[in-house]
């Protein structure tokens, strides 16, 4: 099981300099065995809709949403909250790295706020 956070699905989605790495990991998995937090597709439409508009932006939507999508709930709430007070982590990558746990996975990011936190694979290629 795996989690990718909004820079890996940005960079899949946009063909970054990071993609082949992103592509490598989540196309070795069926999308049901990737975990997305519903804040994980606010920030990739959030993100998108600017540059690509509203019709590339609910594309991305539909690729999330194939994957297993998270609600946040009272339990991830607060997990997140005592993993940004003993990491110092900011709110919404606190709530996607609660998901993560949650379930198990290991969290794919370019995000260096997450760089050196336990269960999490830094791509920075």
């Amino acid at each position: 099981m795996i989690s990718v956070d909004s820079f890996g699905w940005l960079e899949r989605l946009l063909e970054g300099p990071k993609a082949a790495g992103y592509n490598r990991v989540m196309d070795t998995v069926a999308p049901g065995d990737i975990v997305t937090s519903v804040v994980t597709m606010y920030e990739v439409y959030r993100k998108l809709r600017p540059f690509k508009g509203e019709a590339a932006s609910l594309e991305a939507v539909v690729a999330l949403r194939a994957t297993r999508l998270v609600p946040v709930d009272d339990r991830i709430a607060l997990e997140a909250a005592d993993f940004s007070l003993a990491m110092g982590l900011p709110f919404s990558d606190a709530l996607i790295y609660a998901t993560a746990r949650r379930f198990g996975a290991v969290l794919h990011t370019s995000d260096p706020d997450l760089r050196k936190v336990p269960g999490v694979v830094f791509h920075d290629r």
